[in-house]
């Protein structure tokens, strides 16, 4: 098969190399996916560059944990009812050499979801880390119907997702984003109300647009941002759901966090437990199924220029990179 790997870390264009290599097979719980599409995320490019470490954990790693294909084959325990239907992928390079970066990738069975015939391979792509991150941060806020949820950065690859299925779960959402077109985005996706952090104080416009009360539950997309601010926007005994963070480090003011009895909880996708993991995909199927979300625009590279990929991403792409394995 043809794939893109790297030996060393360092620069996109000195270690990304695509060649043959020998073809996966699937083993016992595993399916085998012939990709169409792989997408890249930030973490992708950071493993890559050695901003996490500058150690390879593998001898050589086929990056890149989302993608979108057709399932060829399975392993010994798996239902042949797999063969040849169209899934999305979850976290195909996350502690293993072997990502969607690839014509093919074997991988157990609970780490492909059903991807509708009305979604796009491109599209499913997109899915896998976004919007599970997405999926579990409006599930941890254990039912919102009625209630006001402020997502930062709420046109983002995972706040656009929020954005929209806590307004699909009933919330008032109140979303944050740093341009005037952003926030029109952030009203088309289903934000009641959205505030420019460029132009407007974020915690004085959320004390009026709550009457002073405050919101009931805050998605972060950076805590360390945002978290001297937690105990002036929530409501008392509100959640804070943290899936990221600009800095190693956050600091919380204790004083107005402990007199609010301020709820943070902090989460990585890549370890959602698989049962969990099945929820979100139960919900997400039908919803994308019926073509109740809106996904990001997308930049498609054909795999050979997959260090053109990663750097579109480090610049700060305003849209979703994907590979073209195909091409």
């Amino acid at each position: 098969m043809k794939a893109a790997h790297y030996s060393s870390k360092g620069l996109a264009r000195d270690v990304l190399v695509v060649d043959e290599q020998r073809d996966p097979v699937a083993q016992v719980g595993e399916v085998l996916v012939r990709i169409a599409h792989s997408g890249v995320n930030p973490s992708d490019v950071k493993n890559r560059s050695g901003l996490f470490s500058s150690a390879m954990e593998f001898a050589s790693v086929i990056p890149h944990s989302d993608g979108a294909g057709v399932v060829e084959a399975v392993g010994e325990g798996v239902s042949k009812q797999w063969i040849g239907q169209r899934v999305w992928t979850i976290n195909g390079q996350w502690q293993r050499p072997f990502g969607t970066a690839a014509e093919l990738i074997a991988l157990p069975e609970s780490q492909v979801a059903p991807l509708p015939d009305s979604v796009s391979t491109e599209t499913g792509a997109s899915l896998g880390i976004p919007l599970l991150t997405a999926w579990y941060a409006v599930h941890a806020c254990a039912g919102l119907l009625g209630k006001t949820v402020l997502v930062y950065g709420a046109t983002g690859a995972v706040g656009s997702y929020a954005t929209q299925l806590a307004a699909l779960s009933g919330a008032r959402v109140i979303g944050v984003a740093g341009s005037r077109e952003k926030c029109e985005l952030a009203s088309r996706l289903g934000a009641e109300w959205v505030i420019n952090r460029n132009e407007q104080d974020v915690t004085a416009s959320v004390r009026e647009i709550t009457g002073g009360r405050g919101v009931d539950a805050i998605i972060e997309v950076d805590a360390a941002a945002n978290a001297g601010k937690y105990g002036e926007l929530l409501k008392f005994d509100g959640d804070v759901i943290i899936y990221g963070s600009g800095a190693t480090s956050v600091e919380v003011p204790f004083r107005p966090m402990i007199v609010g009895f301020v709820n943070l909880r902090f989460f990585i996708v890549y370890k959602l437990p698989i049962p969990l993991r099945k929820a979100g995909i139960d919900v997400l199927t039908p919803l994308l199924k019926r073509g109740a979300l809106q996904h990001p625009q997308v930049e498609i590279f054909p795999l050979s220029e997959i260090a053109k990929a990663h750097e579109r991403v480090e610049s700060g792409a305003n849209a979703k990179i994907i590979i073209d394995t195909l091409a």
